[in-house]
């Protein structure tokens, strides 16, 4: 295996401990990821093959592919290695992992889409390559051609690799729009031209240059650019082309005639893109260029079949799909038009007439707009699959929340507008005008003024109403300058800053009137009013200063100036929570914290390689700062010490704003030169806080003031206003408050609040809905499902018409609301659906067809609603009779119906858990009372804080999940460490001796602080444990001694015992992994520092070993398939190269490995069409004996892969390799102890749930939790 390789060293090097590290999980967490629009710049900027299409940005290819499982495209990777504009990409024919692209900064770059990495790159060449295309006839050829030509030929690999000149394909007389080769005459290729002409080179023919040009233009100079040009699939020689204004035409390659004009049905209408419909001979489709019109054409007919149009802006690209996804589940959204949102370009279908549906072609169009929306069209169904609306397709300069509402971000960018996206669905909400030139900076209008005042680089600046969606006021008091910062000032509304190239700050109000001009002695940057002192502003200037400014004087003289940096300074922050500090950020790399009462810069955070763009000080916790740069990554600082606590690699170029809303301090956004918004939580950052709330712990551990939250060494505590808020508030309540409180901060700390709710960019499909009031009552509502208010859920739900969710959850109030809510339901769904089958099957009471009818049409919610249906009893049900069986029993019936009904809520659970949103799975177990599963998925989430918040409000029936996922937290608390918060959670689960002893056996501090320990923990001192460990050895008690021993001051005395009566138990051929688990799993508690010591080299050798076997049998229980392989291999690996006598073979252990393999690679192929050979009679036989030592996993539910949210998203430049699979980790990644190997956290976590020890086999814990 890959991995082995990697780390066979480790097994080697016996006694390694010397640099023994926290394994670090990165602390940023990606929550959302907001991707790009397509680059409207360039020609074939949209390619397809198989299952995967793409499609480019300026400077970035978004990679999507067909999920299998649901038939629905998931981004699958994003590339950016271009740091120019993309001219052009182009999938390889003969290998569907292979894609080529090129750039104006004169770079080739071939992919591998399923390694995600570069495998060749052409940078020396001559001119920018304006068009390429893979060679037909060559199989690991690339064609180029810059505007004139001549053609290049790249050749990868094999004896003839370089680059070669095509003989004829040169100095053309006019420039070159596109090319195609032809797929079956080999190398034969058709140029395009700006004059409208084409050229036709052919191997052995003459060659045709400048030919069939529209003869309304014969003799004139005028242009008429080919827009698209596509050769026949059934023919040699025909060619289908488009000309912008003359229109298409079929055109026969050879005797150069045109044999067929095709009409349009207006003059006005011209065409920017065709394609040839693969799955229907002579059909294609075309885009228009001024209005978003699809037309269906055949080339029997000169005149359209069909029109449709799609969306208000014109086409830009149109790529139809060669295999369309065979539907078993559409996506749609419960909202009546699921495919448009509130200002969504996109025009509702239209009916169709029988004829015209027959004509239809099946198969599914890439469609690409001028304004950057990209979708799949399902032709057949004349319906989006999805529709990627209004993305910025440029540089995104700022971003900033809106102050009344967290769930809006405003984005401005290069590409001259300013977008608002709701960020639960991440659409667009409102968008400006645009025509601006480059946007550089926006700031929001105080509280709810519903206005944002904008800069750009030549038109001065303005301020723009977003409700009435125009400009309402220009400021061009720096002429023709470019503004590089804009601040409206938060304490008074009247007054807006704005600082740019010519030197000057000015303070106007906003009516325009300048109330300062502040001139620095070169061009200003940014700057920013103090949030404590509404009359003192900072500015950032290209002389490398910090100024200050009071406004409240007339004197245009900076009451300071500091200096420090080496290079310019851009940006500089007033600390919400700090009087007098603020920080600069600088292109010598560089952060300065200042402070203004003292005169002196504070502190120096280094450690960016290129100059420093976003700067964001964190609302709640003084101390943490976080900074983005143009070397790509983001960093988080503790300023107190001055060190980087994490860093952020997942960005694809400059990272320029970052921003978070003060009511949520703990979900930040960023934007970048990649034109991507991405979300992130900030939660794990402040681990401890969030379980001393779950703890109940006292206010002093939760909240604090400034001046102590600052002190070197103090833990995080929450400083900031909207924490103080909520304490006021819980303090005014009477009774128990601790759910008010669960419910209270979940919402400020954890972005799982919104996670609830935010639709994840896996799936362009949920991305559209209209945001608006809706998604502010959705999230209110999740909340108040989250802690218990269940009536009041239902209601918000059905408000928004989102029944399915209101009904899964009613019965929790009562059957009785629950059968009024169904009734107010079924009424809604006879009248509104026109499928006959509905009303039909409901009045006959055939549940199994409705539910099959709906299932099969991928409507997952409404099958799941009728199954709850007749489960209450609330449908005529059917009997079904037969001459020779008496009727139905209503108990069979029952029975029946009620597994239908969980049938259907775990599919669709199973959808959300895969799409990295285990808590809308949970929600779904929880609609059918299925509370084991739902705390079983949240567990499986790693979502452990919301485990225990719901597991709690729930009580008794989720208890065994809330105590599981209290033993995890306990797990992570030892990590951070905060020991006497492990054991205020262990406190909380009954039973809990042996947990505690764990506890207290793996805690390293000194024999007083371990008494202390174990004192509260109710468990005697460390020396009578030594002494009743003696006695239980001489009692015979062989689980109390080691309990003992492991408690004692010589814990080491318990390895040769317990591993002793493991390796005789394992000998007979009829022991049980509950047998022996107990106490390897005690065993694994010695302290780190006692396993790793040289006296125990061999028990700990044998430790391991035992361990990873053990481990990977639990993984065989626990469905963790893709780590099983990775645990046999480990166990083998240390057998071979440990001194060891453990009663394991490694010929036994792989003879184990292939019969599991064998017997389960029918539920485990990765792909359909993988051969199935039938396990061997030995297999069948080894794998029984295998399960009957497993025996089944005592929790419910908790079986089947860890999936943790964000676990699909695509990360950009930082690329891990997991050393168990030596396969690219998509989604978060989990860093082993050496700081350089790396596993994915799902990995992670599977493998610490049932091997504690690390895959480097160097006896350090794991612990990912």
């Amino acid at each position: 295996m890959a991995w082995m390789a990697y780390i066979s060293n480790w097994f080697e090097q016996d006694d390694w401990y010397e640099g023994l590290q926290r394994a670090n999980m990165s602390q940023v967490r990606q929550v959302g990821l907001l991707a790009a629009g397509c680059q409207p710049w360039n020609k074939d900027v949209c390619a397809a093959n198989g299952d995967r299409f793409a499609y480019c940005a300026t400077l970035a290819i978004y990679i999507y592919q067909l999920d299998h499982r649901y038939n629905e495209f998931k981004l699958h990777a994003i590339m950016s290695e271009h740091k120019k504009t993309i001219t052009a990409i182009s999938w390889c024919p003969h290998n569907p992992d292979l894609f080529a692209s090129g750039s104006t900064d004169n770079l080739v770059i071939i992919w591998n889409v399923a390694e995600q990495k570069v495998i060749a790159k052409l940078d020396s060449i001559k001119g920018v390559p304006a068009s390429l295309s893979w060679c037909w006839n060559a199989d690991d050829a690339v064609a180029f051609v810059s505007h004139r030509g001549p053609l290049f030929i790249w050749t990868i690999s094999g004896p003839d690799t370089g680059v070669t000149v095509h003989k004829e394909a040169h100095s053309f007389l006019s420039d070159i729009c596109m090319f195609r080769w032809h797929t079956q005459k080999k190398g034969k290729v058709v140029f395009g031209h700006i004059d409208g002409s084409l050229s036709i080179f052919q191997p052995g023919n003459k060659s045709q240059k400048h030919v069939l040009r529209p003869e309304s233009l014969e003799g004139t100079d005028e242009e008429d650019p080919v827009t698209a040009l596509e050769w026949d699939p059934l023919s040699t020689d025909y060619l289908l082309m488009a000309n912008l204004h003359y229109g298409i035409r079929l055109v026969d390659s050879e005797s150069l005639y045109c044999i067929t004009t095709f009409n349009f049905p207006s003059a006005a209408a011209s065409v920017q893109c065709l394609s040839w419909v693969p799955s229907a001979p002579g059909m294609f489709i075309t885009g228009d260029s001024q209005v978003g019109v699809l037309r269906i054409w055949n080339v029997s007919k000169t005149t359209p079949i069909d029109n449709f149009k799609l969306k208000k802006t014109g086409f830009h690209c149109l790529h139809v799909l060669s295999s369309p996804p065979r539907k078993k589940f559409s996506i749609q959204s419960p909202t009546k038009n699921h495919y448009t949102s509130s200002t969504s370009e996109a025009v509702p279908p239209p009916a169709l007439t029988q004829n015209q549906a027959f004509s239809l072609p099946p198969g599914h169009a890439v469609c690409c707009f001028l304004d950057g929306g990209v979708g799949l069209y399902d032709m057949g169904a004349r319906k989006w699959d999805f529709l990627r609306d209004l993305g910025h397709v440029e540089t995104i300069f700022d971003c900033k929340f809106k102050p009344d509402d967290p769930n809006l971000l405003a984005t401005a960018s290069f590409d001259g507008t300013i977008k608002v996206w709701d960020i639960n669905t991440l659409t667009a909400v409102y968008t400006s005008p645009g025509n601006e030139g480059v946007i550089y900076s926006l700031s929001w209008a105080p509280g709810d003024l519903n206005c944002i005042a904008g800069a750009t680089s030549r038109n001065g600046a303005f301020i723009w109403d977003v409700k009435k969606g125009k400009m309402v006021q220009r400021f061009n008091e720096h002429g023709k300058n470019g503004i590089f910062c804009i601040a409206w000032s938060h304490k008074d509304s009247k007054r807006i800053a704005t600082c740019s190239g010519d030197g000057f700050c000015i303070i106007r109000t906003i009516d325009g009137k300048v109330l300062h001009k502040y001139k620095h002695p070169a061009a200003v940057f940014g700057c920013d009013w103090s949030q404590n002192n509404k009359d003192m502003i900072a500015t950032g200037c290209e002389d490398k200063n910090v100024r200050v400014y009071y406004v409240a004087t007339s004197s245009d003289q900076p009451l300071k100036v500091f200096s420090g940096h080496t290079a310019k300074v851009f940006h500089v922050r007033w600390s919400p929570l700090r009087e007098g500090i603020l920080c600069s950020g600088s292109d010598d790399g560089s952060v300065r914290i200042w402070d203004y009462t003292q005169d002196a810069c504070i502190n120096i955070l280094s450690g960016h390689t290129a100059p420093v763009r976003g700067l964001m000080w964190n609302t709640e916790i003084p101390y943490l700062l976080i900074s983005g740069s143009w070397d790509y990554t983001i960093k988080v600082w503790d300023t107190r010490e001055g060190i980087c606590l994490d860093t952020v690699y997942d960005h694809g170029a400059d990272v320029y704003g970052l921003t978070c809303h003060p009511s949520r301090p703990f979900t930040m956004a960023s934007c970048s030169r990649d034109s991507t918004v991405r979300l992130w939580s900030l939660t794990p950052l402040i681990t401890p806080l969030q379980i001393n709330i779950l703890a109940d712990r006292a206010w002093e551990e939760i909240i604090g003031n400034t001046d102590y939250a600052v002190e070197k060494g103090s833990p995080p505590l929450l400083c900031g206003k909207v924490s103080r808020d909520i304490k006021q508030e819980i303090e005014k309540l009477t009774g128990n408050p601790r759910v008010k409180k669960l419910r209270w901060f979940s919402e400020c700390l954890s972005s799982e609040a919104q996670e609830l709710t935010t639709v994840k960019m896996s799936k362009f499909g949920g991305g559209i809905g209209a945001p608006t009031k809706e998604e502010r009552l959705k999230e209110a509502a999740e909340i108040h499902l989250r802690l218990g208010q269940i009536q009041r859920y239902c209601e918000l739900m059905v408000e928004l018409g989102e029944w399915d969710k209101a009904l899964s959850i009613a019965p929790g109030v009562s059957v009785k609301y629950w059968k009024k809510l169904m009734q107010r339901r079924a009424d809604q769904l006879i009248q509104e659906d026109k499928d006959d089958v509905i009303p039909y099957c409901i009045a006959i009471g055939d549940v199994k067809k409705l539910v099959n009818f709906f299932t099969s049409r991928g409507q997952l919610k409404e099958a799941l609603l009728v199954a709850q249906a007749a489960c209450e009893g609330n449908m005529q049900t059917l009997h079904v009779s037969t001459p020779n069986l008496s009727s139905y029993s209503d108990d069979i019936y029952k029975e029946d119906v009620n597994e239908l009904l969980h049938k259907v809520s775990k599919e669709l659970a199973e959808w959300y858990f895969q799409d990295g949103r285990a808590v809308l799975a949970a929600c779904c177990h929880l609609a059918v009372d299925n509370i084991e599963l739902a705390m079983a998925y949240l567990i499986r989430g790693n979502e452990l804080e919301l485990a225990v918040c719901v597991g709690t409000v729930l009580g008794e029936s989720a208890a065994p999940a809330t105590h599981y996922a209290l033993e995890l937290l306990a797990k992570k608390c030892m990590m951070i460490p905060t020991w006497n918060l492990a054991a205020d959670l262990l406190l909380m689960t009954p039973d809990n001796e042996l947990q505690l002893v764990k506890l207290c056996a793996y805690y390293q501090g000194c024999t007083e602080e371990i008494n202390d320990l174990h004192e509260k923990c109710k468990l005697p001192t460390v020396e009578e444990c030594l002494h009743l460990a003696e006695t239980a050895r001489a009692d015979g008690n062989l689980f109390e001694t080691i309990k003992y021993y492991l408690l004692s001051q010589e814990p080491e005395k318990a390895l040769p015992i317990g591993i002793a009566f493991i390796k005789e138990y394992i000998s007979s051929s009829d022991w049980t992994l509950d047998t022996i688990y107990p106490v390897l799993d005690l065993l694994s508690y010695i302290r780190t520092e006692n396993l790793v010591l040289h006296t125990c080299t061999e028990a700990r050798n044998e430790l391991l070993i035992l361990y990873g076997y053990v481990g990977a049998l639990l993984a065989i229980r626990r469905q963790y398939h893709s780590i099983v392989p990775a645990l046999y291999e480990y166990t083998s690996q240390l057998l071979k190269r440990r001194e060891v006598s453990v009663p394991l073979k490694i010929e036994h252990l792989s003879e184990e490995l292939d019969a599991w393999r064998a017997c389960t690679q029918s539920t485990n192929r990765s792909t359909e069409d993988s051969p199935y050979t039938p396990p061997s009679d030995s297999q069948r036989l080894a794998y029984a004996t295998l399960l009957k030592r497993i025996k089944e996993e005592p929790l419910k539910g908790i079986t089947g892969p860890d999936y943790v949210t964000g676990s699909n998203l695509p990360s950009h430049s930082d690329i891990h390799i997991s050393c168990l699979t030596g396969l690219k980790i998509q989604g978060p990644v989990f860093v082993l102890e050496d700081g350089k190997s790396a596993i994915s956290l799902n990995d992670a976590l599977m493998w610490a749930k049932v091997n504690p020890f690390s895959p480097l086999g160097t006896g350090v814990r794991l612990n990912p939790f």
